[in-house]
């Protein structure tokens, strides 16, 4: 069987399948959330919150797998380099696929529909081997990725909807990430922790990403368990309008909440790029609204914790190491293998950790020896 007539037989039939399987996934995690959730107590949330602040972990993902393919060419279509997260993703492929000597052409949606539109006719018309899709909704544009699909050309992304690991259904492959309900749920836990059980919450969310409202909801969950905290508000502003919005989104919830406005919680640290430099505007002390941020580790993030400027949490994903998976993930496919389903471990970034795996240098970069283990297992 040649590898063009393998490829089509894996992804064959995803289209009539993927939404539904998205939605029963969905609806599956925010129903452990909640359950879940209504058992928390301010120990146990305690406990997982230091469980997910440990530095050095070992490495936990595979040790074996086919070695490179030789002669490949991808495409990488990021929704917005903009997006520290992405960017940081983008970074990690660049970075691998010079290990393994694949070829690599990036292009940028930049957020726009007319941008996603230009992005992947491009993408058609370069023919790449495979491709590789980071930071946007895959039920978004489905049609597009069945239409490569049907090319025989393999696809694997990184936070492509709310489901993390191997795809069963749909025509990606594996979406890249830690679990997004975790990630969400522990950084509501720091909140309620740092708090001591009495914090004033606003959510921010971007309710055009499946991913991002599963995180909400999955947040707004525990801070209701806790029966001292507040749910303010769930506010539902754009990643790709942050810097238009949250100036007067911020300013607004302060002259709404006042005082009582102590936690922001966001599915994403660029949230905060805009609401920390509006309060340093308006002359508020650095602990008069404390952020933390669900993902994903940016530098602006880090700088903010390490200053003690606002922002005191984020879960940090791995984004150097996520670039590397998603490289190893698209050559089992190549090698007629399934991908290795993997998920890395929940990390809360605080100002007690931030010293370790890379916080000097302003990224969440693990220290578990990770590009050698995925070099051993592409020259072995």
């Amino acid at each position: 069987m040649t590898r063009v007539h393998f490829i089509r037989s894996i992804f064959a039939l995803f289209f009539f399948g993927c939404v539904i399987a998205a939605a029963q996934a969905q609806a599956v995690h925010s129903a452990v959330a909640k359950e879940n959730a209504s058992d928390l107590t301010l120990a146990t949330m305690q406990e997982q919150v230091a469980n997910a602040s440990m530095h050095a972990q070992r490495w936990s993902g595979p040790v074996t797998g086919p070695h490179a393919a030789r002669g490949i060419t991808i495409a990488v279509i990021s929704e917005d380099l903009h997006n520290g997260g992405i960017l940081g993703v983008v970074k990690g492929i660049s970075e691998a696929a010079k290990v393994i000597g694949w070829n690599v052409k990036v292009f940028n949606i930049g957020g726009t529909a007319a941008g996603s539109d230009t992005a992947f006719a491009a993408v058609t018309a370069f023919k790449p081997d495979g491709v590789i899709l980071v930071g946007m909704d895959a039920k978004q544009v489905h049609a597009q990725l069945q239409s490569l699909s049907d090319k025989s050309i393999p696809l694997v992304g990184w936070h492509v909807g709310p489901q993390a690991g191997s795809l069963a259904e749909g025509p990606v492959a594996m979406n890249v990430s830690t679990d997004p309900l975790e990630v969400a749920r522990i950084t509501a836990m720091a909140a309620v922790v740092a708090s001591k059980g009495k914090a004033d919450v606003v959510i921010f969310t971007d309710s055009r990403f499946a991913i991002a409202t599963a995180k909400a909801n999955a947040m707004a969950s525990v801070i209701k368990a806790c029966k001292e905290c507040t749910l303010l508000e769930i506010k539902d502003v754009a990643i790709s309008q942050s810097a238009e919005r949250m100036p007067a989104t911020t300013r607004d919830l302060l002259t709404r909440y006042g005082k009582r406005w102590t936690y922001a919680l966001a599915i994403n640290d660029i949230y905060f790029d805009y609401a920390a430099s509006e309060l340093t505007k308006g002359g508020f002390s650095n602990s008069a609204v404390n952020m933390m941020s669900a993902g994903d580790g940016s530098a602006a993030a880090f700088l903010r914790i390490q200053a003690g400027t606002f922002q005191t949490a984020t879960v940090a994903e791995p984004l150097n190491l996520h670039g590397w998976q998603l490289i190893d993930e698209l050559n089992r496919l190549f090698a007629h293998q399934p991908v290795s389903g993997y998920l890395f471990p929940v990390h809360l970034v605080t100002t007690s950790n931030i010293a370790f795996d890379g916080g000097t240098q302003l990224e969440y970069d693990p220290d578990n020896d990770y590009r050698n283990i995925y070099r051993r297992i592409w020259q072995h």
